[in-house]
């Protein structure tokens, strides 16, 4: 068993915890009436030279690499991405045991029990920058790779570490092609980008509202698959610099634009076209969900002689019907769960091995931030919401569980 080392005074608040929650259920890795667990989005570790090794030779001089300019400093370039200066940066204790994790499936698995999670969503973790280019037969070509590497890795553990297909939306053909490609694998979901083009925003780029793509929502329904759209891979998020830069990058820039795909099927009459289509944001918290879903409304109904096309339903009953968000500590957006009819909608995750996640100590996250919630409404939003959209068995020790047998009966 992997020994976690005791937190150092960066990470010690990770241990507070009011304590158990008055349930019958618990977080805890080792209680016995412990809840079904699933951690929506995980980051897989690629080997550094996939794409190097398995992309086609003409996209080879593109891919991400090191520079070196006059002075001697290295920078990370990636060509949608300003350059970024590479520092050395130690970690060290807990830290540095999430910045090495999850190498191999097995240790992955591990790594997982460890937290109490059962299964977990995974997408890439360098490989975000696969949609980091305006050229989609590129990014295409980055995506099948991914995406044969990924289920060599994992397909054998495909009910416990589920990676979701990735796919390059702007290049349509292309796009289905691999989603049918994905589907018959066995792939329990996809990956696309927050916006398909790349870069900054442009009325003159196709988006995922337009009649362009319903191709590839037709293609993606007949597969039953679930779309996922992961914060950061629609720009470059690294916008800001100076004082104050990492956080403004994270809220604003990288966060905050994963509202928009959200908006464009919920108010476009997508979800009324392909009713069976069903997507969700990926580490963007839902303390903001709530608002959006308000706003479309109050837009839809002030806005009425602008509002094109007019919809059998408001913007928010698409959500409410089709929709899920991933969370990993997010007090706000929990507390408003109940109230605002969305607790059907909400999907936890440790963000597992990622350092804005909850690993190894996710029962405290918990702890934290459920205690207003019922133990039916806490199951829902910690395993049952994704095992039903994903696809995902849920093992027979949680299965006398009242609400997990109405699931599995339903």
């Amino acid at each position: 068993m992997k020994e976690i080392p005791q937190p150092d005074e960066n990470n010690v608040w990770r241990l507070k915890s009011p304590g158990g929650l008055d349930s019958p259920r618990s977080p805890r890795p080792d209680a016995e009436n412990k809840y079904f667990m699933v951690s929506t989005d995980g980051h897989v570790q690629e080997p550094f030279d996939l794409w190097l090794k398995r992309m086609d030779e003409k996209y080879r001089d593109r891919l991400p690499g090191v520079a070196i300019d006059k002075q001697g400093d290295k920078f990370q370039k990636t060509e949608g991405f300003r350059p970024l200066r590479i520092r050395n940066i130690k970690f060290e204790g807990e830290d540095g045991l999430r910045n090495g994790a999850g190498t191999t499936p097995e240790g992955r698995i591990e790594d997982l029990a460890l937290d109490g999670v059962d299964a977990e969503i995974m997408f890439p973790n360098k490989g975000l920058t696969i949609w980091a280019t305006p050229d989609a037969e590129f990014s295409q070509a980055m995506c099948r790779v991914y995406n044969d590497w990924a289920w060599e890795t994992f397909s054998d553990h495909n009910d416990q570490l589920i990676p979701m297909a990735c796919v390059a939306a702007a290049d349509i053909d292309g796009a289905i092609a691999e989603i049918e490609r994905s589907a018959d694998r066995g792939f329990k979901g996809l990956s696309l980008p927050c916006k398909p083009v790349w870069g900054a925003p442009n009325h003159e780029d196709l988006n995922y509202n337009l009649p362009e793509f319903d191709p590839l929502w037709s293609a993606i329904s007949e597969t039953g698959l679930p779309i996922t759209f992961h914060v950061s891979t629609g720009r470059d998020p690294r916008t800001s610099r100076g004082n104050g830069g990492a956080v403004i990058n994270y809220a604003v820039h990288s966060l905050a634009p994963t509202m928009e795909p959200i908006v464009n099927l919920c108010a476009s009459g997508v979800i009324e076209r392909f009713p069976n289509l069903r997507f969700g944001s990926v580490e963007a918290g839902i303390g903001w969900v709530a608002w959006a879903l308000s706003a479309m409304d109050e837009a839809y109904r002030k806005h009425h002689m602008f509002v094109r096309p007019k919809l059998q339903g408001l913007p928010s009953d698409y959500f409410r019907a089709n929709g899920f968000a991933t969370f990993q500590e997010d007090k706000p957006g929990l507390d408003l769960a109940r109230e605002h009819n969305l607790v059907n909608n909400y999907m936890w995750a440790n963000d597992y091995p990622h350092h804005e996640g909850t690993w190894p100590h996710s029962a405290e996250a918990i702890e934290r931030t459920m205690p207003e919630l019922l133990d039916e409404e806490r199951a829902q939003i910690l395993g049952l919401n994704a095992a039903r959209v994903f696809n995902i068995p849920i093992p027979e020790r949680y299965r006398a569980f009242a609400d997990v047998q109405a699931q599995l009966a339903g």
